[in-house]
């Protein structure tokens, strides 16, 4: 089967280098269209969960997406975040977006390299003392992070400040499109409420990232390029070695 026509379902990079290279290469062109969007939850919705952010000394953060709506409801709830308060971040692009909201002081923000156990290592037995806040998406289940906590016995819960909310995608005709790139499980809830009798067929799935791959398999879809791999780090990568395989 010719792969021709690629749907990714996230908006377009900024550098298309690599893609732009699988198209010189194969002649495979690309669409670049989100399946969702990210919405801060509403207050009523938070209060649902029990959480009062107070309670804590910790917060945990792993996307700019949390920050900006665990802040607003801070705000919404009247609930003033203390100069104590600490900051653990998985990168130093989400630890530096704080700046947004405080003033960054080095002493209270702390980030790690992107893996869970970079942020438990921040922690260590410094820091083992503090109550922790896991903020969360609600298409994050956040088990690695939460099982680590357990693991080294500190004090935590999780709360869902941000939700996926489906994109309308009924313009799209699915069965135009060779192949098709699948990033979040938030990409698989959108395509089976805008598509609930979809079937595949020959159309390839691309699965990007574990957290993925249980939802497609969930849903019934077959999985024909995983990725990331040691031998192909990104997408485009990934269906270079694929076409290449054909």
């Amino acid at each position: 089967m010719s792969i021709q026509k690629i749907l990714v379902s996230q908006n377009a990079p900024r550098v298309l280098t690599q893609y732009e290279s699988v198209t010189e290469k194969f002649g495979a062109t690309f669409e670049f269209r989100p399946f969702f969007k990210i919405e801060p939850l509403s207050s009523r919705e938070f209060r649902a969960q029990r959480i009062n952010v107070l309670d804590y000394t910790a917060i945990v953060f792993s996307s700019r997406h949390v920050i900006d709506a665990f802040f607003s409801l801070a705000e919404e709830l009247r609930a003033k975040i203390p100069e104590t308060m600490k900051y653990f971040c998985t990168t130093e692009a989400v630890a530096m977006y704080l700046q947004k909201h405080i003033v960054y002081r080095k002493r209270k923000i702390f980030f790690g390299t992107g893996t869970p156990e970079s942020v438990v290592a921040l922690i260590g037995p410094k820091h083992k003392g503090e109550k922790f806040l896991i903020a969360m998406s609600d298409t994050s289940t956040g088990d690695a992070l939460s099982s680590l906590f357990q693991a080294n016995g500190l004090e935590y819960s999780t709360g869902v400040f941000v939700k996926s909310v489906s994109q309308d995608l009924k313009d799209l005709k699915l069965q135009d499109y060779d192949m098709i790139v699948f990033y979040n499980p938030a990409d698989v809830k959108s395509l089976q409420e805008n598509f609930p009798d979809f079937q595949q067929g020959d159309i390839k799935m691309v699965s990007y990232g574990k957290s993925i791959v249980k939802a497609m398999e969930e849903a019934g879809l077959r999985i024909d390029v995983k990725a990331p791999s040691p031998e192909a780090p990104s997408v485009a990568s990934a269906i270079e070695q694929y076409l290449s395989s054909l």
